[in-house]
């Protein structure tokens, strides 16, 4: 705790986007249980929940690499501001929803929602080199994982509970709220003056013009081209295991909404801990993120065999802490690797393989389980990241072998 209070005082403009990031992710976890439950009481229909889940997803796949590029062009922190203010409406909106008519509005608004995010995630992750000190970015990240786990744990618990006993209205207001303030705080950090700032080329807003740059980015460093390939398999095992959090507490364990509540607390207790580890590292960011990919591996497959509620509870906590060093490393060594002024191009498209690939991964694990036993999936999927692991070694170690005027 002191080591975090520690770099947060070092780091004061960062501290506001982390209250920021808390603000608007313990937000949009309120509004998401009480959406949700809110789509089975009005329809009794599983396919709404899906449609409402999938919808999420398309927009990184439309505006993931425009809001990247976006973030290279104009300023990072306005882009923020814009997104959060523009996105306040449609988040309140859903208290207009009473009956199965108005379910068109959650789609809209749900699709308005996740486009916003996906033009804010690149600028968001690209702001934080021009805000932190360059021998600080590894903590950074990994108090990146600790605001992802405080908001596992205080949205999904407290948003059940704000729903329970105010009514799903309230978290829908709640959610409104967050958005205006987190702009309030990202308003209070200065401007920096950057290369992004700039007006450039209006070649850059070009898609094609965007996957050539990224293709030579990607190419020009072993380590982000690993990355790179990190971010393209890896969704494709995590939509397994988000599917499964829900499903092992429920037919499993036979925990319910509890259970469910436990597992994705026992996530975010993990992940908050990850930064005792993540902290200490300096260098080998590739070699530990590939070995924490292959430890989590070895967690699912564990946790799809263990019967005990308990043992369940602490092997997600073990898979989570893993986790959150593996992400600590990869997005530092992309943060490391990429020109300041291209950031925002690499990060929108990781985002949008990323949750497009973890969208069609989740489908798919659902039709998958028509089939195959839930234990089984958990098999697959924790295999698969020790494959994934151990294939990306290799691919790093005949890079290294490659004959220098071949790597140019």
């Amino acid at each position: 705790m002191k080591n975090i209070v520690r770099v947060f005082q070092q780091e004061k403009y960062y501290l506001r986007l982390f209250a920021a990031g808390v603000v608007n992710g313990i937000g949009d976890r309120f509004s998401q249980v009480a959406l949700l439950t809110l789509l089975l009481q009005l329809t009794g229909s599983g396919l709404a929940v899906g449609t409402a889940l999938a919808i999420r997803v398309i927009p990184f796949l439309l505006f993931g690499p425009f809001g990247g590029m976006l973030a290279d062009r104009f300023s990072r922190k306005k882009i923020l501001i814009i997104t959060d203010l523009s996105r306040v409406a449609f988040a309140i909106s859903f208290v207009l929803v009473n009956n199965e008519s108005d379910i068109w509005i959650v789609y809209l608004s749900t699709f308005i929602l996740a486009a916003g995010e996906a033009i804010y995630a690149p600028a968001r992750k690209s702001l934080i080199p021009l805000l932190v000190k360059k021998e600080n970015i590894i903590k950074i990240n990994g108090l990146e994982q600790v605001m992802l786990g405080m908001v596992l744990i205080g949205g999904s618990f407290s948003g059940a509970l704000v729903s329970f006993f105010f009514g799903p209205d309230m978290t829908f207001w709640l959610n409104g709220l967050s958005f205006l303030i987190a702009a309030m705080l990202i308003a209070s950090i200065p401007s920096f003056t950057s290369k992004n700032d700039h007006i450039k080329n209006n070649e850059e807003l070009n898609l094609f013009y965007s996957i050539k740059r990224m293709k030579k980015l990607v190419t020009a460093s072993t380590a982000l081209y690993i990355a790179f390939l990190f971010e393209f398999i890896v969704p494709l095992f995590n939509g397994m295991d988000n599917v499964l959090v829900s499903i092992y507490a429920v037919q499993e364990f036979h925990l319910g909404d509890i259970g469910v509540g436990l597992f994705y607390g026992a996530l975010g207790i993990g992940l908050m801990l990850s930064f005792i580890m993540a902290q200490r590292i300096h260098q080998n960011l590739l070699s530990i993120g590939l070995a924490a990919l292959i430890l989590e591996g070895a967690c699912l497959i564990v946790l799809s065999r263990v019967h005990l509620a308990f043992a369940a509870f602490v092997i997600y906590i073990l898979a989570s802490f893993v986790s959150g060093i593996g992400n600590t490393c990869f997005d530092s060594i992309v943060m490391k690797e990429t020109p300041t002024d291209h950031q925002g191009l690499v990060f929108g498209w990781l985002a949008t393989m990323s949750n497009t690939l973890i969208g069609l991964s989740m489908f798919a694990s659902g039709m998958i389980l028509e089939t195959i036993n839930n234990r089984m999936l958990g098999f697959i999927g924790g295999m698969g990241f020790i494959l994934t692991g151990l294939f990306l070694f290799i691919v790093y170690w005949i890079k290294q072998k490659e004959p220098l005027n071949q790597k140019e």
